[in-house]
């Protein structure tokens, strides 16, 4: 752990002999700060220990160290038992009726667009693997289809298999509003906006949702090697998935796996106030320095080695060796984002790699061959 100074602080213990609340209360009240921002406060207490009345209380001294190399409790581990992950459970002509938990807007002031964090209770009804992703069908009718609904809209899945809950009854969402300004006026025109990412940065706690799916196979995490190297490179919402990862690897305490290989995060936005998660993917830095790496590309703030504007394909040419490196040694990579990302990623990669003797239509079918290559663009 990369802690210097060591703080005590107090945690209140609940001590009872009801084994209701030995499972679930220390782990639930323990884990509701990370970084600055809570993810995991919208079900503090286990229903079933709410009406439990604690007889007495001890407070235990830990040090942060201590506090944040625990990781969290999930369940249900059952979620863990499946060979095959849950595929096109619910269809565009029988949806789920999920619910809105909350909508929080990720980005700061100074952030060109708005995009939301959006946290559905699926009940448990809609399990999903990280890297999958739901379909929402937003209500109302469909303008070219009189008398239809809209046709379903798909959203990468930004939490793990247990949700931002902890519990496996939520998934996340991770969303940039779309909005059409009037090229001619340059005024915003609401009669084209994007009426599914409307919806949702617009929805309210306790809003119904109608999710298809869960969908998609390509970005799944591999967990076979504990070991292995994962580069994840994105652009905006396109982290969605890698949150996800990043959870699951750093964050909950998944008895059947334990991820002791490099995680290594791209993520490029146009500015600070852009950045998605940043808060959570920083304190996964401080505990995990030995296997997780995260760089930032910030189009509007950083010049790359020309003089130009930082995109995320600058950031790879820089690092470009290791991540060939990395490659030949079986890592995976995976790219999520808007598919404008890709034709720069693959001429910068197509570069390097004449530049290192080699021919990257070759080592692109190699890697795809291995199963190393994931991409996934909207």
């Amino acid at each position: 752990m990369a802690h210097s100074a060591i703080a005590k602080i107090s945690v209140a213990v609940p001590v009872t002999n009801d084994s209701s609340v030995k499972g679930s209360t220390f782990n639930k009240t323990c884990n509701v700060s990370f970084g600055s921002k809570s993810w995991a406060s919208f079900y503090p207490l286990d229903l079933k220990t709410k009406n439990v009345r604690l007889r007495k209380q001890s407070v235990v001294c830990m040090s942060v160290q201590q506090a944040t190399a625990r990781k969290v409790a999930v369940s249900p581990l059952e979620l863990e038992d499946a060979k095959e992950p849950p595929l096109h459970l619910y269809k565009a002509k029988e949806p789920y009726i999920g619910t809105i938990v909350s909508v929080e807007r990720l980005v700061g002031l100074k952030s060109p667009g708005e995009t939301c964090h959006i946290v559905i209770d699926h009940g448990g009804n809609v399990p999903y693997w990280e890297g999958q992703s739901y379909g929402i069908i937003p209500p109302g009718e469909n303008p070219k289809k009189p008398g239809s609904p809209h046709n379903v809209r798909l959203y990468s899945i930004a939490s793990t298999r247990y949700g931002d809950t902890f519990n496996g009854k939520t998934a996340s969402l991770c969303v940039r509003r779309a909005v059409y300004y009037d090229p001619a006026t340059g005024k915003e025109d609401p009669e084209k906006k994007g009426v599914c990412s409307n919806f949702l940065c617009d929805a309210k706690p306790g809003d119904k949702v109608q999710i298809t799916g869960p969908s998609g196979k390509v970005m799944l995490l591999p967990e076979e090697d504990p070991n292995a190297t994962h580069i994840m490179i994105a652009t905006g919402t396109g982290v969605a998935p890698f949150r996800g990862y990043l959870r699951r690897m750093f964050m909950e305490d998944v008895p059947t796996f334990k991820f002791n290989g490099l995680a290594w995060l791209f993520l490029g936005v146009a500015n600070t106030d852009s950045l998605l998660y940043d808060d959570e993917f920083t304190k996964h830095l401080q505990d995990y320095p030995d296997n997780f790496r995260y760089d930032k590309a910030l189009s509007r703030e950083q010049k790359n080695k020309k003089g130009g504007k930082m995109y995320v394909q600058d950031k790879i040419e820089e690092y470009s060796d290791e991540i060939f490196k990395l490659l030949d040694n079986g890592a995976h990579i995976y790219f999520c984002g808007l598919k404008g990302m890709m034709p720069g990623i693959q001429d910068t990669l197509k570069r390097v790699a004449e530049e290192r003797g080699e021919k990257w239509e070759e080592k692109l079918a190699q890697l795809k061959k291995n199963k190393q290559w994931h991409v996934e663009v909207y």
